[in-house]
């Protein structure tokens, strides 16, 4: 009688490998134990944020800042009131809040930020055009990062207020000199933020897209810049505060009747006449429109793109 052939491994393990064929209890564990394990790696890659009511996530943005003001206007009043100094330099906070409601009254306000704030606007937008392809010819190709990145660093740390008397000699009390200022107060800090996020992508990413093809422009929009997002927008974010900062020194230094009245010319009414009060409230104003930006426009930029990576949750 001939003898019966087993395939090596035994009858079970052939069934065993077979499409539908039953799965024995320690295969089942083992698969188990292995689907437990791919998801508590990708909980680790998961963004676990909580959602929080609307009224706490309120409260912790601005009740902090509120009690530091309320703060600082009180030890502000017992100063006053203590008489250390004359009021000629320390005014009350009562005086200069009439003066805020005075310019709100009378309407002057609206047209003094429109003036400053369009202006910033768009020298920073003018600046973003420049800087965007500046910092990638500087990230990309050493020729130019040798030649022009210490230029960029050192333009970087000069102060803007220095360009004012040049910018005045070159191109007169023109638009053109405040513009000037604010250009070469924000390119800087926007390429070299720019630059840093290039240099901070993982080399596999470019990689990648010269294997798929991307390259050149293709390869700068698809993967250079939004992989370098997040260093992007922190230069975006510094940028305009020394366009900003830029602006007020030109509108300062520079006032003419051709240059309209901004909160730079309001600041140095106030100085001119003596009336530290106005000083006071036009320093006031232009802190509000910097706090303002940041919290309206470049926060919640910023928000977005660190939580679509799951690097902020807190925020």
């Amino acid at each position: 009688m001939p003898h019966e052939l087993t395939p090596v491994g035994g009858r079970e393990d052939d069934d065993r490998s077979r499409p539908g064929s039953p799965v024995s209890e320690d295969d089942g564990r083992a698969l188990e134990d292995a689907a437990a394990a791919v998801a508590g790696l990708d909980a680790l890659d998961t963004p676990s944020a909580q959602k929080v009511p609307w009224w706490r996530r309120a409260l912790s943005v601005w009740l902090p800042p509120t009690v530091a003001l309320v703060l600082f206007i009180v030890v502000w009043q017992i100063v006053w009131a203590s008489a250390i100094t004359s009021e000629y330099k320390i005014p009350a906070p009562a005086a200069v809040w009439a003066q805020v409601t005075e310019v709100f009254t009378d309407g002057r306000v609206w047209s003094i930020l429109w003036t400053s704030i369009s202006r910033a606007f768009l020298g920073f937008f003018i600046a973003l055009l420049i800087a965007t392809p500046l910092g990638l010819l500087v990230a990309k190709v050493k020729v130019v990062r040798s030649a022009i990145g210490p230029l960029l660093s050192g333009l970087q740390s000069l102060p803007s207020v220095a360009w004012v008397p040049a910018a005045v000699l070159w191109f007169g009390l023109t638009d053109a000199t405040i513009y000037f200022v604010v250009l070469l107060g924000s390119i800087p800090s926007i390429a070299n933020g720019l630059v840093a996020g290039i240099d901070q992508i993982p080399p596999i990413l470019p990689r990648v897209g010269q294997v798929l093809g991307a390259r050149g422009l293709t390869s700068a929009r698809h993967i250079l810049l939004p992989a370098a997002l997040p260093g992007f927008i922190a230069g975006c974010k510094q940028g305009w505060a020394f366009s900003w900062r830029s602006l007020m020194a030109a509108e300062i230094i520079a006032a003419g009747p051709l240059l309209g009245f901004g909160l730079g010319a309001f600041l140095k009414e106030g100085s001119d006449f003596n009336d530290m009060p106005k000083v006071i409230a036009a320093i006031f104003l232009i802190l509000v429109v910097g706090i303002g930006i940041e919290l309206l426009i470049f926060r919640p930029i910023e928000r977005r793109v660190l939580r679509a990576r799951g690097l902020s949750l807190g925020r």
